[in-house]
């Protein structure tokens, strides 16, 4: 994990640094930091106003006694795509306006909650479920699920002293 977060750190700057280089040499160092200022504008524009949308659609899911866990999503990746748009350079610019696409947001969406499934299960009380214990690559193929019932007791170490 960390060999591929240092790679991404040093493949990114550089990309972006060429990409920098070759634009301003096409269409001149004025136009280049125009474009760069443009998509920062644009960008913030578009992260607050469909932040604000998905600020909203939380709130009616809240209302409506659902779990709001795709407007959780939503607002996480316009979160990150506004983060990145913040960050000058066109690559980076690319992915952010690309979370900021609906469809596009949908298919990452689908992707990012299909990776989830592999990795995670949910097991409820009332719901006969197996768990997978997990290692750092992710589930642990074993023949018997591990599971680990508690039976728990809230015990007040203050009681009221009147």
């Amino acid at each position: 994990m960390f060999t591929k977060l240092l790679l991404l750190f040093i493949i990114v700057p550089v990309s972006e640094l060429a990409i920098f280089i070759a634009l301003g040499d096409k269409i001149g160092l004025a136009p280049t930091l125009g474009i760069i200022v443009l998509t920062a504008i644009l960008g913030a524009y578009l992260t607050k106003s469909q932040g604000i949308k998905a600020l909203n659609k939380y709130q009616q899911a809240l209302a409506q006694g659902k779990l709001p866990h795709d407007e959780v999503m939503d607002g996480l990746m316009i979160l990150i795509a506004g983060a990145v748009l913040l960050t000058p350079g066109f690559l980076t610019d690319a992915i952010g306006f690309s979370l900021l696409i609906p469809p596009l947001r949908r298919v990452i969406k689908a992707i990012v909650k299909d990776r989830l499934r592999e990795r995670a299960s949910v097991v409820s009380q009332n719901v006969n479920a197996t768990t997978q214990p997990f290692t750092q690559d992710g589930p642990a193929r074993s023949d018997s699920p591990k599971v680990i019932n508690v039976e728990a007791e809230v015990v007040d170490d203050h009681p009221d002293q009147s």
